[in-house]
């Protein structure tokens, strides 16, 4: 590629050279740049090269000018970037990729742009936002430098990963394993165990070969479909450290995989010490053998197991690496045990081996052993819950899957070959010594058959020897009485001792590896807040030393009990609870049905899966019952625990589609059900703005439908639509989190109008899903409406009038110092911004003072010892004063502080003061009722005033206590008020009309054409005729005001319903309408007031 001195555009090197992507870079200054676009070529489609020759069709064209800005270019296939780049906003040089010869922002499809933020395997970048393309190029522009050229042509030629990480691979530290080193080893090792050496001759000699065949394959099913599900999830997407927990937890969510996470890294802790001790034991049958104990036997194992286990510390705290070549020179030697038992078998035995009672393989034998001959009180499932322990390890290499280089690879092909693997060893090993060993053997070569002797078809007889008298008392030979068959077998004895040993100690290092590794991924995950200690990792490999550690202390703890036959069931069920996890995760998944369920790995069915898991959890029970109940126990504390804490975490698991799924089948299932009376409950839309603006309002509709119904907090975003719509879609997810994080059942919704009524409009449309669809509007009494505009006046009771016209009930709230605590807030949000920047100054100032202190050493420490009490008074002073002046410009309201939080308080004994004037439904019966069930307003009584005639008191007082009773309503009194229609006093009267005096026309008091003229300007004014045509109805409210101070002043809470008026369109206006709502609720407790739509919402049928 060459290049011009003008730095105006780089030529191609092979002009003929085409690709099916162009990509050019355009800039774009005061003068357009239209003749280059005009100039290229149109795109060329023929199939070609995506290598070198198509890379240099990436083009930068630009004015000299603009020469700092665009000093990128590919030479020679290697992108140069310059210290110059490019602003991802800049407005003064707009710049565009030019791809498939078009001037676009458009980006071509890139990994980089789907990775998470914490990306570990690259560096996520942005694509041009939806704004960015619809607004067109004026506004911001999101094509970063890094962008075009990890895109060109295609391919990606730059930041594929974090060059930290390239230059650690390139150097050689960190240490990535494959899939057999990785996985397959690891799981070999961790399934052949000692049962491999010492207690598979007893299984077949107590199952025979034949159910001995089927004990082996019913635990290779299991951990065969346990790999397969785990191959599924493990090829759903990038797997990171942290094993079965990451899969489980990912998978299910965090309240089953930090169960049992906790469980299972605490189970691979203890199996360290189950086979440490294992080993030491067999290290001490040596010594025993040889004379040579230390002490006794049991300090012996105690003593030999804690120098073993440190001895595996180090191996393991020195390095992944260090840590699988000891794994490979332990396979190695297990290996080598393996073949020494198979060429054993076939070389020709002697009189020792045969009075033991092996005779290499001979049909008699075969068939004497092919069916099972339990003894002890064995049985099938006994045998068979001893021999499956040896089938576990399967999660070894996916416990370390940090570690892995292609974990979605590695884990299910290691894995399964694995599985297949170790079966097929298992199978091979048992049938070679149940052909060549009998069950019973004396041991003495004088125990031959005499001449004459009936053999009554025993092998051993027709081979030539007598061990009739093991019927009668215990032998010390053969499968079923010597578990050291296989070093009798085989060719060389201590080969098969190494090979015990060999087992238990790569077994016990692969655990204290697994352990830390998922432990560590638990804590990083922060679900247990205590346990975030151990997350920190150290070195290349972020390696758990602090895991380590712990786990350390655990292996010793258990090592020195040094009898582990106890704990050793529980641990096989912990094993085994995340075995069924895993396939339970799999099923889950595929039952979820979620578009991002699609694993690479097909050969799975969930049903199979859901198998498995039932089948892990009946083994766990066949094992042993008290530690499958002890196992469950554990868990669902752990769950109960996880649960309640809640993390804040989103990791998209199945659980999360399955409520999805089930909420909409239930929402389509609601739908096809009519509406019935006593299901009514109220579910509101409650106009509250940002819900932690006015949380008094929030509050006590939250009493009325929490659990019950449903609750939308609404928002209206007014002015200029585009600036509305990206500050609407900037709080949407911030609101709804604060209600989840003060645990407010109840959704957020916001809309962008042109108007307040016009979004309120909407919302009552819009809202809801189905039958799960409002009823009830929620409304916060405007307590500046004398101070605001006619438009808003209009627009506020125009949304009463449109709630009516939507048969939605109405509930107008007023409490005596308002909603809004928005200044509040602002002082708040001030007074924590300087707190912020007051922590911030003295961290800076005590990293200078470390870092003069590690400059000049002790003498620095005195120095700042001595000073800290005078610096520490200069911070107080200058932070006061800096703080004194914000507290000034906004000073805390307490009462309205108080006012807001006052539905949250435990109301005490009281009462509940409900004015049922006239009929509406019954939804001014049926809020307060809700309320007296809530916990804080239980202890309030229902007093229920109604309408009636002076000389029929008592008559109406007995028909609404009957009516109450059919309803089921329990109320403390009913107090019948007979004087509602008397005219006020005359105090009140002239409140009122001093109240309307600035809104009203007067138009009597002018000319005719003048009068016009008014009504024509000020169309919102209360004319002369309105008022005398309302004017009864005007007496009414005033006086019920001065009912209402006599009778329920000292209630907790008033509910009206005479108090909504439908104010008739065209006939009564806002101001008027205002003034009633005033002067009826002024100078009162908290007042609902409330109007249902006139629908029955109570019935006295059962």
């Amino acid at each position: 590629m060459s290049m011009d001195n003008t730095y105006g555009t780089f030529l191609e090197e092979n002009q003929n050279s085409s690709s099916r992507f162009q990509v050019h870079i355009v800039c774009e200054n005061s003068e357009a740049n239209a003749t280059s676009v005009e100039k290229d070529d149109p795109p060329h489609y023929e199939e070609t090269s995506f290598g070198d020759r198509g890379r240099s069709n990436f083009q930068i064209s630009c004015n000299s000018r603009d020469k700092p800005l665009f000093e990128v270019f590919q030479q020679n296939g290697d992108t140069i970037e310059t210290a110059g780049s490019i602003h991802p906003y800049d407005t003064q040089n707009h710049s565009y990729l030019k791809t498939f010869g078009r001037d676009t922002v458009d980006a071509l499809p890139n990994i980089d742009y789907y990775r998470n933020t914490g990306s570990f395997s690259g560096v996520k970048l942005s694509r041009p936002s939806l704004a960015d393309l619809h607004e067109g190029l004026s506004s911001n522009i999101a094509v970063t430098l890094s962008s075009r050229a990890g895109i060109t042509n295609g391919e990606r030629t730059l930041m594929d990963e974090p060059q930290g990480k390239k230059d650690e691979e390139s150097k050689g530290g960190l240490v990535k394993f494959g899939w057999v080193k990785g996985v397959l080893v690891r799981c070999m090792l961790n399934i052949w165990g000692v049962m491999l050496f010492i207690r598979l001759s007893w299984i077949v000699g107590q199952a025979g070969i034949g159910l001995g065949v089927v004990v082996i394959c019913l635990s290779v099913v299991v951990t065969c479909l346990t790999g397969i599900s785990m191959s599924a999830i493990c090829t759903n997407g990038v797997v990171r450290g942290g094993g079965a927990y990451y899969l489980i937890s990912r998978s299910l969510g965090p309240e089953f995989g930090g169960s049992i996470g906790l469980i299972f890294a605490f189970a691979n802790a203890v199996a360290v010490a189950m086979y440490v001790v294992g080993f030491s034991e067999t290290v001490v049958e040596l010594l025993k053998e040889s004379n040579a104990i230390m002490v006794d036997e049991v300090n012996d194992i105690r003593i030999i197991g804690s120098i073993t286990v440190v001895l595996l510390l180090g191996i393991s705290v020195a390095g992944m690496e260090w840590e699988a070549k000891a794994q490979v020179i332990l396979l190695v030697i297990l290996l080598v045990a393996i073949v020494d038992f198979i060429i054993g078998t076939v070389l020709p035995t002697n009189k020792e081996k045969r009075a033991q009672g092996f005779f290499n393989y001979h049909a008699v034998i075969f068939a004497e052993n092919w069916g099972p001959e339990f003894r002890d009180g064995e049985g099938f499932f006994s045998v068979f819950a001893i021999f499956f322990p040896a089938a576990t390890g399967i999660l070894a290499g996916a416990n370390i899957s940090g570690d892995l280089k292609d974990p979605q690879a590695a884990i299910p092909k290691g894995t399964m070959l694995a599985i297949l693997i170790t079966a097929v060893t298992y199978l091979g090993v048992a049938i070679c010594v149940a052909s060549t060993v009998v069950r019973d053997a004396t041991g003495n070569v004088n125990d031959t058959v005499s001449a004459g002797t009936n053999c009554n078809s025993s092998a051993a007889c027709s081979l030539g020897y007598d061990f009739s008298t093991c019927h009668k008392e215990k032998c010390g030979y053969g499968l079923m009485n010597n578990f050291q068959v296989m070093s009798m077998v085989s060719g060389f004895g201590p080969l098969i001792t190494a090979g015990i040993f060999s087992a238990t100690l790569s077994s016990a290092l692969t655990s204290l590896v697994s352990a830390p590794k998922v432990f560590q991924a638990l804590c990083k995950d922060n679900i247990y807040k205590a346990l975030h200690f151990f997350a920190k990792g150290y070195g290349k490999n972020n390696e758990p030393i602090r895991g380590y550690v712990l786990t350390f202390t655990i292996a010793v703890a258990f090592i020195l009990i040094a009898e582990l036959n106890t704990i050793a069931p529980i641990i096989s069920n912990f094993f085994l609870a995340s075995y069924a996890l895993i396939n339970f995760s799999c099923f889950h998944a595929s039952y979820a049905n979620s578009p991002g369920w699609r694993p690479a790995f097909k050969y799975y069915n969930m049903w199979v899966s859901l198998f498995g898991a039932m089948l892990c959890c009946g083994v766990m029970f066949v094992i042993n019952w008290w530690a499958a109940v002890i196992t469950y126990a554990i868990e669902l504390f752990l769950y109960i625990y996880v649960t309640y804490k809640k993390p804040e975490v989103n990791w998209g698991s199945s659980a999360q589609a399955v409520s999805y799924l089930n909420a909409l089948s239930d929402a389509l299932q609601l739908t096809g059900v009519d509406d019935h009376v006593k299901n009514f409950r109220p579910q509101c839309i409650a106009l509250t703005g940002a819900p932690m603006i006015r949380p008094a309002l929030l509050d006590i509709t939250h009493l009325f439908t929490k659990n019950t119904g449903l609750c939308i907090c609404s928002q209206v975003f007014t002015g200029p639509r585009k600036q509305m719509v990206k500050e609407m879609n900037g709080t949407m997810e911030k609101n709804q989190s604060w209600l989840i994080k003060n645990k407010k059942k109840a959704f957020y919704a916001a809309v962008a109008a042109d108007s307040f009524r016009d979004g309120v409009r909407s919302l009552l449309q819009a809202s809801g899903l189905g039958r799960m669809k409002p009823n009830t509007l929620v409304i916060g009494f405007k307590k500046g409406w004398r101070k605001s505009t006619s438009t808003e006046i209009e627009n506020y009771v125009g949304v009463v009038h449109d709630a009516f016209d939507f048969e939605y009930g109405i509930v107008i709230v007023r409490i005596s110092q308002g909603f809004d605590i928005s200044q509040v807030l602002q002082v708040q949000e001030e007074l924590e911004r300087l707190k912020q920047e007051q922590l911030a100054l003295e961290a800076i100032s005590k990293n200078d003072d470390e870092e003069e202190e590690r400059k000049h050493g002790i003498c620095s420490f005195f120095n700042k010892t001595r000073n800290f009490k005078f610096t520490k008074q200069v911070t107080k002073k200058d932070t006061t004063s800096n703080i004194t002046p914000s507290i000034h410009m906004g000073e805390i309201n307490t009462r309205l502080m108080e006012a807001s939080t006052q539905f949250r308080k435990k109301q005490g004994k009281g009462t509940i003061d409900v004015w049922w004037l006239f009929d509406d439904g019954g939804l001014t019966l049926l809020i307060p009722y809700i309320l007296t069930t809530r916990k804080k307003w239980k202890g309030c009584k229902l007093r229920i005033f109604i309408g009636g005639k002076v000389n029929r008191i008592d008559e109406d007082k007995r028909s609404m206590a009957s009516l109450l009773s059919k309803f089921r309503i329990n109320f403390a009194d009913i107090i019948v008020i007979g004087d509602i229609n008397t005219k006020p006093n005359k105090e009140g009267w002239k409140f009122f009309e001093e109240m309307i005096e600035p809104y009203r026309l007067h138009e009597t008091s002018k000319d005719l054409a003048s009068a016009e003229s008014l009504k024509r300007e000020n169309p919102w004014k209360i004319t002369d005729a309105e008022l005398e045509a309302f004017k009864e109805k005007s007496y009414r409210y005033v006086h019920l005001n001065e009912l209402l101070q006599d009778h329920s002043r000292a209630a907790n809470l008033i509910v009206l319903n005479r108090s909504l008026p439908i104010g008739r369109k065209g006939y009564v206006s806002d101001y008027l309408y205002m003034a009633w709502i005033e002067i009826l609720s002024k100078n009162l407790p908290p007042v609902l007031l409330i109007r249902g739509n006139h629908k029955n919402v109570l019935t006295f049928y059962s």
